[in-house]
C-alpha cells in the first residue's frame, strides 16, 4: 500500500511525529550527503536505530565473494562500502535518564529536510519517566561548500513553564567499529564486517577529539575528526577524551526554567589508500580548523548560496500536482547529494543513503543519473567518467581475462575490480561497456567539452569499441553478431543479438571511429590504425538488429520472441516481484521482462526505429512487462509520452519520482533507488518535454497530460542556459545566457535568441488506444487511486 507519511509542501519533507516502525526508512530518506560525506538519518541521540551509517564515497572493506561452485573467472573478493567514525552523535542525560524517544512521554517530535537550505532539523518536546520536561531543537547539514565537513547544532532547553530545574549532561561523540545489525547468509562474510577498521592513531583538545583507523583488508586509511562551541551557563563544564574507538566532549551544567545549552559540533572526514597516518591527520585537522573558522552560520549561508545557484539551474517546476512537485524536487536533491562532490569516485546505487547493494555503482549510474548532472551540473558528470577513466587498467585486465579486447569494465564496483558473483546477470551483461561510452558522447554533445573528449573520451570509446569488435563476430552473411550477452532485463540471460546491447555497442563503435579521426594525435598513442577503424565502421553497419516481421515488432533478443509467454493470469500480485517466487531458469526462458529493455533501446537510440515501430513495440512489450526494477516506471514514461499516452506517462512519473517517498518498493530502509530517482528528471525533460538530441543539435516535442496544467525546466547547452515554459496549447523558449541557438519543436526550426523569447503552439497528441499492462501490473498509483 502506497504510504503518504510527509505532509505535502514545495520545499519540504516533513515528517509530524516519530514513528518507530518507520525509522528505517526515514534513516535513508532523510540522508545528508554531499557525494563525498554522507550521514543517514538517524536520530542525535544515536538510538533507537535500524541501521547506523555515516559513510565515505569509495571507502570499502574487502570480503571473501563465496560461490556454492567455482569457476574460471569468478572473482573471489567482493567490495562493502563501510560505517566509518561516526560523529552525529549527541547523547542527552536529564537528571541521570538519558533521553530516548521510547522512554518517558514524547510531546512532540518533528523532523524536516529543508531542499533548499540543505539542512535536517529536528524539534523535541519530551518528559522524563521522572517528569522533568525538555525540549531539544537541531539542525544539521553536509556541507557542499567545504566537501569533508559537516556540523550540528544541537540546543536543549528547560521550558519555562517546566517547573524545576535539570541537571543536564551532554555526551557529544565520536564512535568507530559500531555494533551493527546482523548480517545474515555466509558467516565468512559476517567476520569480514564486524570491526573492520583497526586503530591507529587518538587524541583529543579540551573540545575535541580526532582519530586514525585502517580497513583490515583493503588496508584504507580513514580519519576523523570533531570540535565544539558551547553557548549557555557560564559554569558549564566542558571535558574531552579519546581512546582507539571513542572520542567524547562531555558538557555539564544545570539549566532553570527558561535557560538552554548550545553546542555547535563540527566533523571532518578523509580517507586515502596511499596517503601516510600523518598526512591524513594533517588533512582532516586542516578541514577541521576551516569548518570552525567558517561558523555555523557561515556554514549554513555556503549552504544555501550553492543549493541558490543548483535550483536556479535544475529545479522541474510543475502546476496541478502538488504532491508530485515535492517529489521531483526530493529526487533532484538526492541525485544533487550523491554525485555533487564525488570527485572523481563512483557514484553508488543507493548514493551515500545506505548499505544496499554493499554500496556499489552499476551501469544505471551512467544511463540515468549522469544525464541530470549533464545538463544541470556538467562538472559533476565530467568528474564520474574520470572516475571510470581511473579504473582503466582493471578494465584491461578483466578484459585480457575473459579472453578479449579492449576494456571490459565491472557490472558492480566500488573501485573498478568485478564484484559480481553471479556471471549471467553480471560478466555477461557487456551493455555497461557501451553504457559508459553514450555517457562520453552524450557529456561531450552537451557541453562541447573538447578537453575532456582529448584527455578522456579517446581513451574510453577506443577501450570500449575494441572490446565490441572482439566480442562480437561476422557470420557467413556477413552480419555482424554478438551473442551469448545479457542487456537491461534481468528475466533474460545470456541471449544472442540483444537489441539493446547491439544498438549501443553500434553507437560505440561509430562514436569511437569518428573521435579517432577527430584526435589523431590520441588515436596514434593509442595505436589506432585506419584499418581499425575501418573495422569498426564496418561492425557497426553489419550490425544485426533483429526484428519479427509477422508480428511486426523488433525482438528484444533474437528468438525472443518465439518462447512462450508467462502465465500472468494465473501469477497472484503476492507473487511479485518474480524473482523472489520463482526460479531464473523458467523466468529466462518466458517472455517476462523485468525492466525496460527493447524500450530502453528505444529511449537511448531513438533514431533507430521509425515511429511506427516504437508504438508497436511500446504497445507489445507494455503487456509482458512487470516492472520488478525501479528502473521501469521513469523509462516507461517517456516512450509512453513519445507514443502519445499522456496518461499513463503521467502514471508512470508519478510511480519513478514517489519511489522512495512512499517506499513503493518496500525497501528504501536500504538506501535510496538513486537511479529510479534520476529517471523522473528524465520522465520531465525526455518524456513531457519530448527532449532529444541529434548530431550536436536539440529537439523538444513538449505535450502535458490532463492532469498538469503547466511545466517548466532549464537545460544547460553548449554554454547556454535554455528555459522552457510548456502550457497545453504553447511553448514559451527563452535563452537566458549563450549564443543564439538553433533548435526543433516538434517538426518545426526554431532559432532562439537572448532576451527574445520565442511562443510556439503545442499540436494536440495523436489519438492512441489504451494500452494494457500484465494483469495485476498497472501502474502503483493507478491500481491505489
Amino acid at each position: 500500500m502506497i504510504t503518504n507519511a510527509f505532509r505535502v509542501e514545495p520545499w519540504t519533507i516533513h515528517e509530524a511525529h516519530v514513528d518507530l516502525d518507520f525509522l528505517p526508512q526515514t534513516e535513508s530518506l532523510f540522508a545528508l550527503a554531499n557525494g563525498h560525506v554522507g550521514l543517514r538519518g538517524n536520530l542525535d541521540e544515536g538510538e533507537p536505530h535500524a541501521m547506523p551509517g555515516t559513510y565515505l564515497n569509495s571507502f570499502f572493506e574487502s570480503r571473501p565473494l563465496p560461490h556454492a561452485e567455482g569457476g574460471f573467472g569468478y572473482p573471489d573478493e567482493g567490495q562493502t562500502l563501510v560505517n566509518v567514525p561516526n560523529g552525529k552523535l549527541i547523547r542527552v542525560l536529564v537528571d541521570d535518564e538519558p533521553l530516548d524517544v521510547r522512554y518517558g512521554q514524547v510531546l512532540e517530535h518533528h523532523r524536516t529536510l529543508d531542499m533548499r537550505a540543505g539542512t535536517l532539523t529536528r524539534h523535541v518536546d519530551w518528559v522524563s519517566p521522572a517528569g522533568q520536561r525538555v525540549t531539544v531543537t537541531s539542525e544539521r547539514l553536509v556541507s557542499f561548500s567545504q566537501r569533508s565537513v559537516a556540523a550540528i547544532s544541537y540546543e536543549v532547553a528547560v521550558p519555562p513553564d517546566a517547573g524545576s530545574e535539570a541537571l543536564l549532561v551532554i555526551q557529544s561523540e565520536l564512535f568507530a567499529n559500531e555494533q551493527m545489525p546482523v548480517i545474515e547468509g555466509d558467516p565468512r562474510v559476517a567476520a569480514a564486517l564486524q570491526n573492520v577498521l583497526v586503530p591507529e592513531h587518538h587524541s583529543f583538545s579540551s573540545h575535541g577529539a580526532r582519530m586514525t583507523h585502517q580497513t583490515r583488508r583493503s588496508e584504507l586509511r580513514v580519519g576523523a575528526a570533531m570540535e565544539h562551541q558551547v553557548y549557555g551557563p557560564d559554569d558549564a563544564q566542558v571535558t574531552s577524551s579519546c581512546s582507539n574507538n571513542v572520542g567524547r566532549t562531555t558538557v555539564i551544567t544545570r539549566l532553570k526554567p527558561g535557560q538552554s545549552l548550545r553546542v555547535v559540533k563540527y566533523m571532518a572526514y578523509g580517507w586515502s589508500s596511499s596517503r601516510s597516518q600523518p598526512a591524513i591527520v594533517d588533512q582532516v585537522e586542516a578541514a577541521l580548523d576551516a569548518s570552525v573558522y567558517t561558523g555555523w552560520d557561515g556554514l549554513v549561508a555556503a549552504q544555501r548560496a550553492y543549493l541558490d545557484e543548483f535550483w536556479a539551474r535544475a529545479d522541474l517546476e510543475i502546476d496541478g500536482d502538488p504532491r508530485l512537485q515535492q517529489a521531483l524536487r526530493y529526487c533532484l536533491f538526492q541525485v544533487l547529494q550523491a554525485g555533487a562532490r564525488a570527485e572523481k569516485r563512483a557514484i553508488g546505487a543507493k548514493g551515500l543513503t545506505g548499505q544496499g547493494y554493499d554500496g556499489h555503482t552499476f551501469w544505471d549510474g551512467e544511463t540515468f543519473v549522469l544525464p541530470v548532472f549533464m545538463y544541470t551540473q556538467p562538472r559533476a558528470a565530467a568528474d564520474a567518467l574520470r572516475w571510470r577513466h581511473s579504473t582503466l587498467d582493471i578494465a584491461y585486465a578483466h578484459a585480457a581475462h575473459l579472453g578479449l579486447k579492449g576494456a571490459a569494465f565491472a557490472w558492480r564496483t566500488i573501485r573498478g575490480e568485478e564484484c559480481s558473483g553471479y556471471w549471467p546477470a553480471g560478466t555477461a551483461a557487456f551493455h555497461v561497456n557501451a553504457d559508459i561510452a553514450d555517457a562520453v558522447m552524450r557529456y561531450v554533445a552537451a557541453t562541447d567539452d573538447k578537453e575532456f573528449e582529448r584527455e578522456v573520451g579517446v581513451d574510453l570509446l577506443v577501450a570500449t569499441a575494441r572490446l565490441w569488435r572482439s566480442l562480437g563476430h561476422h557470420d557467413s552473411d556477413s552480419a555482424f553478431r554478438i551473442d551469448g550477452v545479457t542487456g537491461p532485463d534481468e528475466y533474460s540471460a545470456v541471449a544472442d543479438n540483444n537489441v539493446y546491447t547491439n544498438l549501443m555497442a553500434q553507437k560505440n563503435l561509430r562514436g569511437a571511429a569518428d573521435a579517432a579521426v577527430r584526435w589523431p594525435r590520441e588515436a596514434e598513442r593509442l595505436h589506432v590504425s585506419p584499418e581499425e577503424i575501418a573495422s569498426w565502421r564496418s561492425a557497426a553497419s553489419a550490425m544485426v538488429i533483429p526484428f519479427d516481421s509477422a508480428l511486426g515488432i523488433h525482438q528484444q533478443s533474437e528468438g525472443f520472441t518465439r518462447h512462450a509467454v508467462w502465465d500472468f493470469e494465473n501469477t497472484p500480485e503476492s507473487a511479485y516481484p518474480l524473482l523472489l517466487n520463482y526460479p531464473y531458469f523458467d523466468l529466462y526462458r518466458k517472455q517476462v521482462v523485468k525492466q525496460p529493455d527493447l524500450v530502453l533501446a528505444m529511449v537511448q537510440c531513438p533514431d533507430a526505429f521509425t515511429p511506427q515501430q516504437k508504438y508497436d513495440n511500446f504497445v507489445y512489450y507494455e503487456r509482458i512487462t512487470v516492472r520488478d526494477s525501479s528502473l521501469s516506471p521513469g523509462t516507461l514514461a517517456v516512450m509512453a509520452a513519445e507514443t502519445g499516452h499522456l496518461d499513463l506517462a503521467y502514471d508512470y512519473l508519478c510511480e519513478s519520482a514517489q519511489m522512495d517517498l512512499a517506499d513503493l518498493e518496500h525497501n528504501v530502509r536500504d538506501g535510496v533507488h538513486l537511479a529510479a530517482l534520476g529517471s523522473a528528471w528524465t520522465a520531465v525533460v525526455m518524456g513531457l518535454g519530448g527532449m532529444r538530441t541529434h548530431d550536436g543539435g536539440l529537439s523538444f516535442a513538449p505535450r502535458l497530460p490532463e492532469q498538469l496544467s503547466g511545466l517548466r525546466f532549464r537545460v544547460q547547452w553548449r554554454g547556454r542556459s535554455l528555459h522552457l515554459a510548456v502550457s497545453g496549447t504553447e511553448t514559451t523558449y527563452t535563452l537566458e545566457h549563450g549564443d543564439a541557438l538553433e533548435l526543433r519543436h516538434h517538426e518545426e526550426d526554431v532559432k532562439v535568441a537572448v532576451d527574445e523569447p520565442v511562443t510556439v503552439a503545442v499540436p494536440p497528441p495523436p489519438h492512441v488506444g489504451d494500452v494494457e499492462q500484465p494483469p495485476g501490473r498497472a501502474p502503483l498509483f493507478r491500481r491505489h487511486s
